[in-house]
Formats: C-alpha cells, structure tokens, sequence
C-alpha cells in the first residue's frame, strides 16, 4: 500500500519513489510484476500524471522497474542486484573500519550520517 502524506516535506514522487523501492528491495513486489499504469496510479492516489511518472523514471534509471513500452512498467531483478551490490560495499566498509580500528557504534554513526538520518549518540 502506497500512502503519499501531503503535509511532509519530502516531495510526493520522492514519496512515491521510496515507497515502490522500498517494496521491491524487501520482495513484497515481486520480480515480474506489473505496475499499475501511471495514469491509474496518478488517479488513485490523488498525485500529478508528471509526479507518477517522475517517480517511475527514477525507478527506471536505478534498474528497479523497465517499461516495455503498451504492455507497461515491470519489477526487474535490480532490486535483488541493488542489494547484493549494497551488501559487497557493507561487508568492504566493515573490513576497512576494522582495519583502522575504529569501534563498531561509530562505523555506524558514520554511515547514519552519510545516509542524512539523525544520529543519536
């Protein structure tokens, strides 16, 4: 289930885009599956055509989704790629923390703030 919240600062297509990654890096999407066409999903969640299609552009652009022109926009095997390349970089970046000796709660602030989150002491 998709829910864009009007009131948050993050535009809707980045809400929309994180969302639809998020469902296919998890698998609650499949590989395969077929997205609701940009106009249907425009209309059901009350957004610009442009919004939708920006998002599913991105989507695109990061290997998560492939539009096959008519027949419509499909879950790829990026996703499952995405996060085996995310995986290699975790395990290269946890050998370089140990190889410098840096302790493991500050390896992970390091990462909570490269990733923008806030980071709790």
């Amino acid at each position: 289930m998709i829910v864009i919240d009007a009131a948050s600062p993050t535009p809707p297509y980045e809400q929309l885009r994180a969302q639809l990654a998020r469902q296919i890096q998890d698998r609650s999407l499949a590989v395969g599956t077929r997205l609701p066409t940009i106009r249907r999903l425009a209309a059901d969640l009350s957004l610009a055509v442009n919004t939708v299609g920006r998002a599913y552009r991105e989507l695109e652009e990061a290997g998560l989704i492939e539009t096959r022109g008519r027949a419509g926009s499909f879950v790829t095997a990026g996703g499952e790629q995405a996060l085996e390349q995310a995986r290699r970089a975790a395990h290269d970046y946890a050998a370089v923390i140990t190889s410098v000796g840096i302790d493991p709660a500050e390896a992970i602030r390091i990462v909570e703030a490269a990733l923008g989150r806030t980071v709790t002491p």
